[in-house]
């Protein structure tokens, strides 16, 4: 089993219900979001979800939780980079 070296990546979860709803604990930040992509910072990571009719149906900040709605295509963690360009400049550029 890969150690992390980080206990707060424990407190993140997430939790696919078919591709129709996304459940995500850890939540920080909500970067961007529209009807294709949600990006957010997370107790793991840089999380970025795509899809299409995406809507965030629940967000507590207080309590870290998010919740998605819409035909979720893949959910994936960025790579930190100094640039932060890459992959999200694609999405959201």
């Amino acid at each position: 089993m890969k150690d992390y070296g980080t206990t707060s990546a424990a407190e993140h979860r997430l939790e696919l219900a078919g591709r129709e709803r996304l459940t995500v604990s850890g939540v920080e930040d909500v970067e961007r979001f529209d009807e294709t992509g949600i990006v957010m910072s997370t107790a793991a990571g840089t999380l970025v979800v795509t899809g299409e009719d995406l809507h965030i149906d629940k967000l507590s900040l207080d309590g870290g939780e998010l919740h998605v709605d819409g035909r979720i295509d893949s959910v994936s963690y960025e790579e930190e980079s100094p640039g932060r360009g890459g992959f999200l400049s694609r999405l959201f550029g």
